[in-house]
């Protein structure tokens, strides 16, 4: 909804943008003047309180791409415009008549004239002619039809709140308690998967307007604590699965754990190293936009001590493998 006062508001100025700024120009723009002029930043601010909400009132207009192209063609038509009594008279030019006579009449054609009572001797003169324009019969600053300010009642402020969630709770997913500022209670649920440090908005719970606009909203920044087993990899969840010397030698069959508390089986193949991955389809993170896998990294356990006849059958091994150092391919990279 267009407003009286864009003929005198310059919010290409406000923000500090070219006119033709692209959209992402003007959001990458608007985010660092909001982030420094925020109340909440500000606190007991007055002109930084003031700052925010003339960017604010700048952004929402050029953000959007109808109220911006009407903002630029009542700038275009009000820059040639003279707004004091008489202006546009029989005759004159540069004022009202010149303007919208323009629009209406053609050029050299008849002029719309604009007096007390109106175009024409029509009953509600310049004001009807807009009101038409831009949105109904009331006059400037109605509240419902014609125009209203800028964009109506404004929007109560977001409130914000942090919760912390244990590892499983985050993957799964629950509702929780909060209690606002006010000492309201509000139930929030956490959708399943929500990352470490996400934020969940809730529209409409945050402060009422101050003018009977739509309230504001409740943001909510998740904390996961960490888990001592498994860990968070995108829509995959890690897990280090130690196997012994002998099962990563000759292979075999192990049990893994998922976050379930399940366990499943997988195939260590023959002469497996530690760092190999295995992977478990579909028994990672489930969100609306998929699901992830389980991904078990080998890691061979080295016993820290070992019996006298447990030492001979290794020292016996040792003996009967290839005499080769596997540093090899390595030393001979690094000299490269």
């Amino acid at each position: 909804m267009a407003s009286q006062d864009w003929f005198d508001k310059d919010f290409y100025a406000v923000l500090g943008v070219s006119k033709d700024a692209s959209d992402a120009d003007l959001k990458k723009t608007y985010r660092k003047l909001a982030r420094q002029y925020h109340p909440d930043s500000n606190p007991g601010n007055v002109a930084a309180e003031s700052k925010f909400k003339e960017i604010s009132e700048a952004y929402s207009v050029l953000s959007d791409k109808e109220q911006r192209a009407e903002y630029d063609q009542i700038r275009a038509m009000g820059s040639g415009a003279r707004f004091t009594a008489g202006a546009g008279g029989p005759g004159a030019g540069g004022g009202f008549e010149d303007v919208f006579g323009g629009m209406f009449g053609g050029q050299g054609g008849q002029r719309v004239r604009f007096g007390q009572q109106g175009a024409s001797g029509g009953r509600g003169g310049f004001e009807d002619i807009l009101g038409g324009m831009f949105g109904g019969g009331g006059g400037f600053g109605q509240t419902s039809g014609g125009f209203r300010g800028f964009g109506g009642p404004t929007k109560g402020r977001d409130v914000t709140a942090t919760t912390t969630l244990d590892f499983r709770t985050a993957i799964a997913g629950d509702t929780v308690k909060l209690t606002q500022g006010s000492g309201r209670p509000v139930n929030v649920r956490i959708p399943a998967g929500v990352a470490d440090g996400q934020k969940i908005r809730l529209a409409g719970r945050g402060e009422p307007s101050p003018d009977g606009g739509e309230a504001g909203d409740l943001v909510v920044t998740v904390s996961v604590r960490k888990h001592p087993v498994f860990e968070r990899d995108g829509l995959n969840l890690r897990v280090d699965v130690p196997v012994t010397f002998v099962e990563a030698t000759l292979g075999a069959t192990i049990q893994v754990p998922t976050l379930t508390g399940e366990t499943v089986r997988l195939k260590v193949a023959p002469g497996t190293p530690s760092g190999r991955v295995l992977r478990v389809k579909g028994r990672g993170v489930a969100t609306k936009k998929g699901t992830g896998d389980l991904l078990a990294t080998v890691q061979v356990a080295v016993p820290n001590h070992l019996s006298g006849a447990a030492r001979q059958a290794v020292e016996a091994l040792a003996a009967a493998l290839p005499d080769q150092d596997p540093r090899d391919e390595i030393l001979a990279r690094a000299r490269e």
